[in-house]
């Protein structure tokens, strides 16, 4: 858990840098962070407990299922969203576009954490 953490966290750190001190056109360097943030959080949600049994194990597929589920309502209704909220503030419309692939493996792997710790918590 630590190690992934410390991937995740030093991942955040360089976009921030990248994003405000760095000059020119990085892309490479934005993608390589996004996937280095991706592989922290797996190794995160990964990681084994100190205390692994059978009921832990069982917390964390069912996180695994609960975040397969929320993500894959979220790929499905956000672009909607995002395509209504822009046409409401910008009055020429925008055009639809779909999720990209970090945003969406972000966010299962954040609900997928947030669930595992929730569920431990309140077994």
């Amino acid at each position: 858990m630590t190690v992934g953490l410390a991937i995740a966290l030093l991942s955040v750190l360089m976009m921030f840098i990248r994003a405000f001190v760095l000059d020119g056109e990085l892309e490479w360097l934005k993608l390589l962070l996004q996937k280095t943030l991706l592989v922290g959080m797996l190794i995160m949600s990964l990681s084994k407990d100190k205390i692994e049994d059978e009921m832990t194990m069982g917390l964390r597929s069912q996180s695994y299922a609960i975040a397969f589920i929320v993500g894959v309502i979220y790929s499905l209704v956000m672009p909607y969203v995002e395509y209504g909220v822009s046409n409401v503030v910008h009055s020429g419309g925008e055009v639809y576009k779909d999720l990209g692939d970090f945003q969406v493996l972000l966010f299962m792997l954040m609900i997928q954490l947030m669930f595992y710790h929730t569920l431990k918590r309140y077994r």
